[in-house]
């Protein structure tokens, strides 16, 4: 293993020939030639050698060669610009396109993609939910599917109408129709392609796949006719209907919400609620009762009590007598009571079933007039077991126009129909309160009441309130004439196909979705809006209702439907039918539908199904993989799954990742306002597509929220892709010099070395492993095994095999090595092509493409590598990993002894469950410079352990007995403790005679280390540094540093790597004497025609070595 020392020089010297300026300064501070830091890399780049004569035979070889083999490498960490090539080759050439051409007649692999709203900017949430769904159809790609990737716009919605709004200076519906409908829904199809273009650049950057020539755009007829053909289904089934029911609604937007919508936008909020007295009738007492929205109470008809719950009459101390829940009396009177002072004296009990009937005063009179026009009862205590306890008074008032348990109140008692707000959210005239909005005349109602007297309390509390998600505005629950969908029907439907879905996690699809599904409500369908899918219900006056279901049934049925109808408003609006009932004109609905319905309508609306293309959607429904963030359990996922259970009863998607949210470096959520938002452009002309994309592979589980900062990018980046492109241009600087073609030659396995079958062993394993992970959509394990083959085929393959590919002429050993490197350099490219798809495609078009004209045209049209299991050597993996695992733990030793790497250690021993032969201990002898390895099974004369107990564990355990148990643990023979320890993960301690075990977390474990002896200790492992150093290793050591600054100084003095130099010195008795001693091998080493004790000369510097001051100088011969 050990070259002679003049052999050092070449080493070196070869490496510097063919780098960068930047890089000669690495490889002489005994780095690698890719600029990494290879641990103990000096030890060895001053050990193996050639001969300093060949250099002149290697140059000159060199000289000659015109023609490089491969295209030169800047090892430069700039991938932007290589990406901005890449992307214009897979255009130029139309890579994505004949990656679905060639895989025709191949297996399906679908893919649905949630559309995007063009009218929106892409933030840096959407280049992880991109470069998910990009990289797993790459895979399946590879893997032999025909992957069909078809875009899609989402285009019509509330969003785009506020867009236009704020755009035309308008402000609210009624603005919206004095300028005109046609106009303004013109300047909506405008609006909604505001950012195309920019979200077309972003997907490409980002190597985002998919066809966007021929997108879905779900404002198209064809889109709208699919739909209407859905709708006419769920009519048929009878679970489409109208009703008045209470509503999450928008007063700023004139518009109900879907339940999905209200999840989108709840904020914690501060408010007052009210604690007021009713003045019961014909008595002298008070009904207390509670309520979070004073502006509700001018609309008041009931007070409702819990039937089964014990209710008291009181006299409080405050003077008034007042009716409220038994359980309550403490939390709500008890501020009234002083010292000697009961805060209410008890003068009756009930159960709430008792007081059902009890009349009371009207609060408002606005209410009671309200009521007198419908000639029903109101204003008496009702009884319903949705009344709890848990705060408030255990008094509910009811306003049954604003809340759903509030109407299904009135409608079990026939209660009047009151609302006194109208549909901007403001009161009613006829209300104390007129025009203001119900939010803001919430203070006011509660004025009124305290200067009439009739307000007991009204305590702050912090609740989550629902806000609008688009325009931000207090959301109110409203009793409005909508249209909705009977989910409720097909809630077991729903559960039964959302259990044949995998969720990626299991706990959203179980949990989050889950739990929605199995709670489902109706889904409020209609919008009272103007830019969406018109809802495809014609009335007539006679009552009778009808649901078209296509263009051509609008026409048959039609007189005035022109030809080229648009099927939008107000065009739509102007066309009537005959009523098949009694021939009078129909008219259409005003609504247009939730958006949620166009999306969720995507996998046959894009097709235009079931009107064309119907063999082309049953083959491509469902999707095997969908993929959004987890925002859309409630969005697209739900409308996705709900439609599909309505029309086809069955799960519209196979598999579905769930996407975290991306944060801050401090887990915060981005804003704008906060001014901690990145901007995705930015972000990625800056790092790269593929450092960002990695970041998000590799960094944690995809559905866990992601912190997204400059700094891990970067990290990720070079630990990666930095060590892979320095492996691959590492590769290409010695193949160009050797003028080596991969395509004349072939990994003969039989004739490898060690080394190289455990790289390809490495690398199989490696194949097999992200094969397996990202076939079950595993991503973080999949990029944890790319990069810990690329770390192992860098930092212990490349490294250990340098001198092979440094030999001179092409023997079988180095063939053999850069084949080997060769086929892991491409395999694991070609594994990592769905992830990091530019640098991937970079490298094999170099090393791939330049020498074999017949390989596929990218590597995104190559075929995944196949796992050669008989190259899989599980015993040879286990071996250099037991090598690696001493490396790093005689590193530590080394570390600790503050013992350079360039110093020379005579011995080192090792104890563990594992043995080595000779081969495998001279490469760890090799890594740590120690002259020998010595495994045994006793390393007492070194080394011995001291035990504490750890006191968070054991004094909760034991308690009292804790002194004894330190005592018995300062008794203890240290080694044979620490063997028991290793050997059944416990200690059994007699502690006065008691038998205690203490189990390896309840000890602090020292290592107590014998004088000129450092250990290292881990799972059963100790290895021992003897750190006695004789004169001749520290002779030996103190020549391996002056090469090493006279190496650093040449490549200061900026010298060409074969520049002959002259080196001057002095310095010290004994470091002359050094000098004197080793002035042959110091000049095979340095190039050096001559070592001379001399005023130093040339380029000067002072060094302490080793403690002796030496000034040397380094001068070019010749000069």
């Amino acid at each position: 293993m050990v070259k002679t020392r003049e052999q050092q020089a070449f080493v070196l010297l070869r490496t510097e020939a063919f780098l960068s300026e930047e890089n000669e300064v690495a490889v002489a501070r005994g780095k690698p030639p890719c600029g990494r830091i290879y641990p103990l890399c000096t030890a060895r780049s001053e050990q193996d050698t050639f001969h300093s004569r060949q250099i002149k035979e290697k140059r000159q070889t060199i000289t000659e060669r015109k023609i490089s083999m491969y295209k030169k490498v800047s090892t430069d960490m700039n991938f932007v610009g290589r990406e901005k090539e890449v992307e214009k080759f897979w255009d130029d050439n139309h890579i994505f396109e004949k990656s679905i051409e060639e895989r025709e007649g191949c297996p399906d692999y679908i893919f649905y993609d949630g559309p995007p709203t063009a009218n929106g900017k892409p933030h840096i949430g959407h280049v992880l939910t991109r470069v998910i769904k990009d990289m797993i159809p790459r895979y399946r790609t590879m893997k032999g599917y025909m992957v069909p990737r078809k875009a899609g716009w989402d285009t019509h919605g509330l969003p785009v109408e506020l867009e236009v709004e704020k755009a035309l200076g308008l402000d609210g519906k009624e603005q919206i129709e004095e300028y005109g409908l046609e106009p303004f829904i013109d300047k909506c199809k405008e609006s909604v392609w505001k950012y195309k273009g920019m979200w077309e650049d972003f997907s490409g950057t980002v190597g985002f796949w998919a066809d966007m020539e021929h997108p879905y755009v779900t404002y198209h007829n064809s889109f709208i006719e699919s739909e209407w053909w859905a709708l006419k289904q769920i009519w048929e089934k009878g679970l489409l209907y109208k009703g008045f029911k209470i509503v999450p609604y928008c007063p700023r937007c004139g518009t109900p919400l879907s339940a999905q919508e209200v999840a989108q936008g709840y904020k914690d909020v501060k408010e007052r609620s009210a604690i007021v007295r009713f003045k019961v009738k014909d008595e002298d007492a008070y009904i207390l009762a509670w309520t979070t929205t004073p502006w509700t109470l001018p609309s008041n008809l009931a007070l409702c009590v819990n039937p089964k719950e014990d209710y008291a009459k009181v006299k409080a101390a405050d003077g008034y007598t007042y009716y409220m829940a038994c359980a309550l009396l403490d939390t709500v009177l008890g501020k009234l009571g002083e010292e000697g002072k009961p805060a209410y004296e008890v003068l009756e009990t009930y159960k709430g079933s008792e007081l059902e009937h009890k009349e009371y005063e009207p609060l408002f009179q606005c209410s009671a007039d309200a009521a007198a026009k419908q000639n029903k009862k109101a204003f008496y205590v009702v009884c319903d077991e949705y009344v709890t306890l848990t705060d408030g008074t255990g008094v509910v008032h009811i306003a049954p126009a604003f809340g759903e348990d509030d109407a299904n109140v009135g409608r079990k008692y026939d209660l009047p129909f009151v609302q006194l707000v109208d549909e901007k959210g403001n009161m009613a005239e006829s209300t104390p309160f007129a025009g203001l909005f119900v939010k803001k005349a919430d203070p006011e109602v509660l004025k009124d009441l305290d200067a009439r007297g009739l307000l007991y309390d009204a305590p702050k509390f912090e609740h989550s309130y629902p806000h609008c998600w688009r325009c931000d505005t207090p959301l109110i629950y409203y009793a409005r004439e909508s249209w909705f969908i009977k989910m409720t029907a097909v809630r077991d439907d729903l559960i039964a196909n959302n259990n044949t879905i995998n969720w990626i996690p299991e706990s959203i699809g179980k949990g989050r979705f889950g739990d929605w599904i199995e709670n489902v409500q109706d889904w409020g369908i209609s919008r009272n809006r103007y830019w969406g899918t018109p809802l495809n219900i014609w009335e007539c006056e006679c009552g009778h209702m009808h649901s078209i279901g296509s263009i051509a049934e609008l026409k048959e049925m039609s007189d005035n439907c022109p030809d080229d109808i648009e099927l939008h408003r107000p065009y739509i609006d102007a066309v009537t039918i005959k009523c098949p009932e009694c021939g009078k004109e129909m008219h259409r609905v005003p609504e247009v539908i939730d958006c949620w319905f166009d999306s969720g309508s995507m996998p046959f609306a894009q097709h235009h199904y079931p009107f064309e293309n119907k063999e082309l959607f049953e083959k491509q429904f469902p999707a095997d993989f969908i993929s959004e963030a987890v925002d859309q359990t409630r969005g697209w996922f739900y409308s996705l799954l709900a439609i599909s259970t309505l029309i086809f009863n069955k799960a519209p998607y196979k598999n579905v990742i769930v996407l975290g949210h991306v944060q801050d470096e401090n887990g915060q959520k981005m804003s704008k306002s906060k001014g901690n938002a990145v901007d995705p452009f930015e972000a990625l002309e800056k790092y790269g597509a593929d450092a960002i994309r990695w970041y998000f592979y590799v960094n944690s589980a995809p559905w866990l929220p992601n912190r997204f900062h400059g700094k891990a990018v970067v990290e990720g980046q070079r630990k990666f892709m930095g060590t892979l492109w320095n492996t691959y241009a590492f590769f290409v600087l010695y193949a160009n010099i050797d003028n080596f073609d991969a395509t004349k030659y072939t990994l003969e396995y039989d004739k490898l070395s060690v080394m190289d079958k455990w790289l390809l062993s490495k690398m199989n394993t490696m194949v097999k492993e992200v094969d397996g992970n990202l076939g079950n959509y595993r991503i973080p394990e999949a990029a944890r095994a790319l990069q810990e083959f690329v770390d192992d085929m860098s930092n212990w393959y490349v490294r250990r095999s340098r001198e092979r590919f440094w030999a001179k002429g092409m023997e079988q050993d180095k063939i053999n090595a850069y084949m080997t490197l060769y086929t892991a350099l491409v395999t694991v490219s070609k594994a990592a092509a769905p992830m990091i798809p530019f640098m991937t495609e970079e490298i094999y078009q170099n090393l791939v493409r330049s020498i074999d004209a017949d390989a596929p045209e990218s590597i995104h049209l190559c075929l995944f590598p196949e796992v050669h299991e008989d190259q899989i050597d599980k015993e040879l993996e286990e071996n250099m990993d037991h090598v690696l695992k001493l490396v790093v733990m005689g590193r530590a030793c080394r570390n600790v002894s503050n013992i350079k790497n360039r110093q020379p250690i005579g011995q080192m021993f090792v104890k563990a469950g594992f043995d080595l032969s000779e081969f495998y201990q001279e490469i760890v002898a090799d890594e740590l410079n120690v002259k020998n390895v010595k495994f045994t099974d006793d390393v007492r004369d070194f080394t011995s352990y001291t035990f504490k107990p750890q006191l968070k564990t054991v004094g909760p355990k034991y308690g009292k007995m804790l002194g004894g148990i330190k005592a018995a643990l300062d008794a203890v023979d240290g080694n044979a403790a620490m063997d028991e320890v290793n050997e059944t993960g416990a200690l059994k301690l007699d502690v006065n005679g008691q038998e205690i075990t203490l189990f390896k977390e309840d000890l602090l474990i020292d290592t107590a280390q014998m004088e000129g002896y450092v250990s290292e200790n881990d799972n059963g492992i100790t290895v021992v540094l003897d750190t006695n150093l004789t004169p001749e290793l520290l002779e030996e050591g103190f020549v391996r540093e002056i090469i090493s600054k006279i190496q650093t100084m040449r490549k200061e003095a900026d010298f060409e790597v074969m520049d002959r130099i002259r080196v001057t010195y002095n310095g010290t008795e004994k470091a002359e004497a050094v000098f004197e001693k080793y002035a042959g091998e110091i000049s095979g080493e340095v190039l050096a025609d001559e070592v001379v004790k001399a005023e130093p000369a040339g380029f000067v510097k002072e060094w302490k070595i080793n403690g002796e001051a030496v000034a040397m100088g380094v001068e070019k011969e010749g000069k």
